[in-house]
């Protein structure tokens, strides 16, 4: 089966499901698993390549309309005739683990998807059970982008994974997946850790020395317990099983009397994280 996936989540899904090799074509974004290293690159997420998508003649197109815009990829797609499934966008945990099913479904690999996808429940619930020994939940702030400042609310699956980590996320008063807000709103907040973890942005290219201009920022809590964080966006801001791996990494930094200690390896499959540059 010729596969092409154009956007990031969607090659990680397929790669927890054993089908890299599968893969003839993926997005500019997509740095997981290794071995796509190698393949065409087709265009951004939001401005994929559809002529090159229709000349890598794949039977299936794993799509996506988890941001706006997308919906351009689909309209081409279908003007062209290309085969193409849409992976559901997930809001929460358990809605990450089950687009592993319907990807599962799509590329006739259902007994390895659930064989996953359980895996990865019974660890959300092991760090359900570990996070209900925290006495004191620590105030989280997550930082999605930077100007203007969003970050998640309710409906974001950070705010779950928070909970799970034994923190609190403190915008979590808001319904609404994202949340743009102002920098005095923030303080206001005073978080006890602050995590920045930009949409599309690798760590490397995250200049703390900027966000610590900010007026006032030293006032904040999280700044004078050194509980300041630059998190792989990998890890955090795609609605992929590797949550799970930032998950461990989230509670480890938290709580680490309580959760077991980060080692960098994804907790699916016992490999090393290495943040790519593509």
């Amino acid at each position: 089966m010729r596969l092409v996936s154009i956007c990031p989540s969607n090659t990680e899904l397929v790669g927890y499901l054993g089908l890299a090799s599968s893969l003839v074509g993926v997005d500019d974004y997509s740095d997981w698993p290794k071995e796509i290293e190698q393949l065409p690159r087709l265009g951004g997420d939001l401005n994929i390549d559809i002529e090159k998508v229709e000349e890598l003649k794949p039977d299936l197109v794993l799509a996506s309309l988890s941001v706006p815009g997308m919906e351009r990829n689909i309209e081409e797609l279908e003007k062209r005739k290309i085969p193409y499934q849409i992976v559901p966008n997930p809001k929460t945990l358990a809605e990450v683990g089950e687009t592993l099913l319907c990807v599962g479904e799509m590329t006739n690999t259902e007994d390895e998807a659930k064989r996953i996808y359980q895996k990865f429940m019974d660890m959300l619930e092991k760090y359900r059970k570990l996070s209900q020994q925290v006495e004191h939940r620590k105030t989280v702030y997550f930082e999605w982008w930077a100007k203007p400042i969003f970050t998640p609310g309710a409906t974001n699956w950070l705010t779950e994974l928070a909970e799970l980590a034994g923190g609190k996320n403190i915008f979590e008063d808001f319904q609404e997946a994202n949340v743009q807000t102002e920098w005095e709103e923030v303080k206001k907040r005073n978080p006890d850790v602050f995590c920045i973890a930009w949409v599309g942005v690798e760590t490397q290219r995250v200049n703390p020395k900027v966000v610590m201009k900010r007026p006032g920022i030293q006032e904040i809590k999280a700044i004078q317990n050194n509980e300041f964080y630059i998190l792989e966006e990998a890890l955090f801001c795609r609605p992929s099983l590797k949550l799970l791996q930032g998950l461990s990494k989230l509670a480890a930094l938290l709580h680490p009397q309580i959760f077991p200690p980060y080692d960098g390896k994804d907790p699916l499959l016992g490999e090393e994280e290495k943040e790519n540059s593509l």
